[in-house]
């Protein structure tokens, strides 16, 4: 299949939620381990007894770390493309941290697929819209517009 094939076969999706993940756990442990990897040792973040007396009687997850389960979520997406040999991110058009995850909270991800570009040799630039949303509360954590790039 070819790129404006796949593109055609998944147009009338365009606008539309593809996917609604499973909630998943952020554990205190995670939090530490993404400390460690990318160096943010930020207190709200890792020092219990200090969280404890902060603004939200606990440690929070890094934004960042909120943003990098769409690679998780996205996996998980049921929306294949026929004769698609590897699709790589591309980046990301906008990202905006809009809520607070307590460690220990659940967090879910509601993805639309917002666009399907076809590029030069034979490939599609797709675009999904992520919200991370947290389990018992209205506003989400994150909404992010992600980029990946299919190759045919």
């Amino acid at each position: 299949m070819s790129a404006s094939e796949a593109i055609e076969a998944k147009k009338n999706l365009i606008g539309k939620e593809v996917f609604c993940s499973d909630w998943k756990e952020i554990t205190q442990e995670q939090i530490n381990r993404f400390a460690e990897a990318t160096g943010d040792h930020q207190w709200i973040h890792v020092d219990l007894e200090k969280a404890a007396a902060g603004p939200f009687g606990t440690t929070i997850a890094h934004g960042f770390l909120v943003l990098s389960n769409i690679t998780f979520f996205s996996y998980q997406m049921p929306l294949g493309f026929d004769g698609a040999s590897m699709a790589l991110n591309y980046g990301l058009n906008k990202v905006r941290f809009l809520n607070f995850v307590l460690a220990g909270s659940r967090i879910r991800d509601r993805i639309v697929l917002s666009g399907l570009e076809e590029r030069p040799d034979n490939r599609i630039l797709m675009t999904t819209t992520h919200t991370i949303e947290i389990e018992g509360q209205e506003k989400p954590a994150c909404v992010a517009e992600s980029l990946g790039m299919i190759f045919f």
